[in-house]
């Protein structure tokens, strides 16, 4: 009775959720750590063409979160899992968010939070998430900034049980801008953000630092995490080391949310042979979160 009770959404009907979902809640791993409870999917599912984007598939899938959400929200459940979505179908359906992320902070009403990637060797957060890149430079605020080097420092102390932990924060140019020859973020943005939170913060923030030499294996083995300006900045680093064990965690959120760090899969969809390492992964660091959250 004492372990948490973690809902896991199945996603995408038409990708690989449903068949990593039904795996998951059998493992061993997951069974040790937390009640696992499936948010099974309507008959309807039937009718979604396998392996490929559709309005039914995107209004099931943002439904079943919908309904986990709502348990979360009443405390019947300590955790939520989600399955990949297929974002295409999400649009088809009139759902209009770019992702999980953005779709359970207005259901939730947070203002504050954050992508975080998680993996036992490597931990990255995103100042911005999915924006093309041409949005970035506007996006790397002073703010932004702030907002995520707090909230990933806060969920080092409070689920990872690291006291003072030591963040690498990126810069957004190359070579760090190099005294503002390919750009001035660094001089005018970030360095200001971690200066103010150096005064602010028990961690040793250091930055910003140029992207291309950050994740040297010297650097990793002294770090508990990564702060990076963009979306494929901080995830093409992560998914090379970690792309079968790496989990999403969504950091701000009044309760805990965790995914795997891949997609639908559709060209493995119907196959039964879809890996549910990350899914795995996902729902055993949720369930520690939870407790660690007790």
């Amino acid at each position: 009775m004492n372990k948490p009770v973690i809902a896991i959404t199945q996603g995408d009907p038409a990708g690989i959720g449903p068949e990593i979902a039904r795996k998951a809640i059998k493992h061993s791993r997951v069974l040790a750590v937390c009640h696992p409870l499936i948010i099974d999917l309507p008959k309807e599912t039937s009718q979604v063409p396998i392996g490929r984007s559709s309005a039914l598939g995107g209004r099931l899938s943002y439904e079943a979160l919908c309904c986990a959400v709502a348990l979360a929200k009443r405390g019947n459940v300590q955790g939520i899992v989600t399955a990949p979505i297929d974002k295409r179908s999400w649009e088809m359906a009139g759902v209009r968010f770019p992702g999980h992320t953005e779709a359970l902070a207005t259901l939730t009403g947070t203002k504050r939070f954050a992508m975080m990637f998680v993996d036992k060797k490597l931990k990255i957060s995103l100042v911005t998430r999915h924006l093309p890149l041409l949005k970035v430079p506007k996006a790397i605020t002073r703010s932004a900034v702030l907002e995520a080097v707090e909230l990933t420092v806060e969920a080092l102390q409070k689920y990872f049980g690291m006291k003072c932990p030591r963040v690498v924060v990126l810069g957004l140019n190359p070579h760090g801008g190099q005294d503002n020859l390919f750009g001035s973020e660094e001089r005018t943005i970030i360095a200001p953000a971690l200066h103010r939170l150096r005064k602010k913060l028990k961690a040793e923030l250091i930055g910003p630092v140029p992207a291309d030499s950050a994740f040297r294996e010297e650097v990793m083995r002294n770090t508990n995490a990564y702060i990076a300006m963009y979306h494929d900045q901080g995830l093409i680093p992560f998914k090379m080391l970690a792309f079968e064990r790496g989990v999403n965690v969504t950091i701000g959120l009044p309760f805990i949310r965790t995914s795997p760090d891949h997609g639908t899969a559709y060209d493995l969809a119907g196959k039964g042979q879809a890996d549910p390492t990350s899914m795995i992964e996902a729902v055993v660091l949720a369930a520690r979160m939870a407790l660690k959250r007790r």
